[in-house]
């Protein structure tokens, strides 16, 4: 009976050692009395008031090469755009590598955003069921700390305290297996809530870089487009023109296809990219097409003027134009009795866009409950509507290649009738195609995520 008494003795002794370190890392509120903070020494008040501004200095040290790194990289774009300014192919190859990276870290900020959130769900859990057995755990402590200061008598030592110890070891008997198991239990969890926050921790580092990542690409392809558009448009007054003409035009369009047709019809810079993408159209029916090589990229050339392959050819080889979530897809039914004639994205705040296809533009403004359209001309009587963005960076009459930035989307403040429809609260990216007036499939279009191709 002495053996096991001691035994016990040195496991309760043990358990609330372990129990009471754990705890006083982890627990929100410490279980054991706090005692009084003693009075803080002129000499140690002097020495945190010194250790103070040391800290703040090393800070403005860190933010003063913060702001020089950053205009050395501004510098270093600005002589990097100046160097390809009158080259298109370089421009472009710049333009859509850019917007893969920047749609490539939107992903991973929301890949990362969604661990995140899972794994402070599973630390409040924990909490919380630390918390609603706060008063087991102060218990057990007392009793383990009890038992340490006065263990149960010894046969050897104390013979005389022979019915002392039987009704101890009964009582022992009963509650050791019982705080065992809960000791366990305490300590299990408090060992999953030390992984749950050292996981938490990592995945707030990593999202952080990620977004100063995506900060600084973001920077670099603004610089770029600007640069593209400068390039592209230098009669100002002219594009303005058909800017106010454009939005006459939207006000009074009754549907997307009367928009289509009168923008090509009235809107010279439209005329043009359509008068372009039939004459397109026309050298490719000329011209017998060579088969193509499945391992390279169609829309490699990126000095092209007009669509690498003809539109119908592109399927299985587009890309979505936004990082996102599908929200609605074609087919499914809608709110109203109808069907979706596209499909609907999902997408971060401020996320960049980019165009699915080669193509010129025939519509770039805002238009009823849409918000900011985009309609690209896709050749041989297909057209691509894109429909909720804030800002629009392209103009009627421009050729774009696949990939490419065209418009960035806004924060969800600004709600487009999609996005009112489905209820989402975020902004929503919405997505047609359109053959000969009609609304199509996207789907056979969309590369497939087993066999996603680089796109140049």
């Amino acid at each position: 009976m002495r053996r096991d008494t001691q035994h016990s003795d040195r496991f309760m002794r043990g358990s609330a050692l372990a129990l009471a370190t754990v705890l006083a890392g982890l627990l929100p509120a410490p279980v054991t009395f706090a005692q009084t903070k003693p009075a803080e020494t002129p000499a140690a008040a002097g020495t945190r008031k010194k250790e103070e501004i040391d800290a703040r200095q090393f800070e403005l040290r860190g933010v003063q090469e913060t702001i020089q790194a950053s205009e050395q990289q501004r510098r270093q774009i600005e002589a990097e755009l100046e160097s390809m300014r009158n080259d298109r192919a370089r421009l472009n190859a710049a333009l859509i590598q850019t917007t893969g990276n920047v749609q490539k870290a939107e992903t991973n900020i929301a890949t990362l955003e969604r661990k995140l959130s899972e794994s402070l769900k599973t630390e409040a859990s924990i909490r919380a069921s630390l918390d609603s057995r706060r008063e087991i755990i102060s218990s057990i402590l007392t009793g383990l700390q009890r038992m340490g200061r006065k263990p149960p008598p010894a046969l050897l030592i104390s013979p005389g305290d022979i019915m002392k110890a039987i009704r101890t070891a009964m009582l022992m008997g009963s509650v050791v297996p019982e705080l065992r198991a809960e000791t366990i239990v305490l300590l299990s969890d408090l060992e999953e809530l030390s992984v749950a926050r050292n996981r938490v921790s990592a995945e707030r580092d990593a999202l952080a870089r990620e977004v100063e990542g995506l900060g600084l690409e973001r920077v670099r392809l603004a610089a770029l487009v600007d640069t593209r558009q400068k390039a592209m448009f230098d009669v100002e007054k002219a594009l303005d023109a058909e800017r106010r003409r454009a939005a006459e035009l939207a006000r009074q369009a009754t549907s997307l296809k009367d928009l289509i047709a009168t923008m090509e019809r009235d809107i010279g810079s439209a005329r043009r990219g359509a008068d372009a993408s039939r004459r397109a159209d026309e050298e490719r029916q000329k011209t017998a097409a060579l088969p193509r090589d499945g391992s390279q990229s169609p829309f490699g050339n990126k000095s092209r003027t007009a669509p690498a392959i003809a539109f119908s050819d592109a399927k299985g080889l587009l890309s979505l134009p936004v990082s996102g979530e599908l929200a609605k897809n074609y087919g499914e039914k809608d709110n109203f009795g109808g069907v979706e004639r596209g499909l609907s994205l999902a997408t971060q705040a401020k996320a960049v866009v980019s165009s699915p296809c080669d193509g010129w533009v025939s519509y770039a403004g805002p238009y009823r409950t849409y918000g900011q359209l985009l309609i690209v001309n896709a050749g041989n009587g297909y057209y691509i509507v894109l429909a909720g963005m804030e800002h629009i960076n392209v103009e009627v009459g421009q050729f774009v290649q696949v990939g490419e930035p065209v418009a960035l989307m806004g924060d969800g403040a600004a709600r487009t009738a999609t996005a009112i429809a489905i209820g989402a609260k975020q902004p929503i990216l919405y997505v047609e195609f359109r053959k000969d007036g009609t609304a199509i499939d996207p789907g056979p279009w969309w590369v497939k995520p087993e066999q996603e191709k680089v796109r140049g």
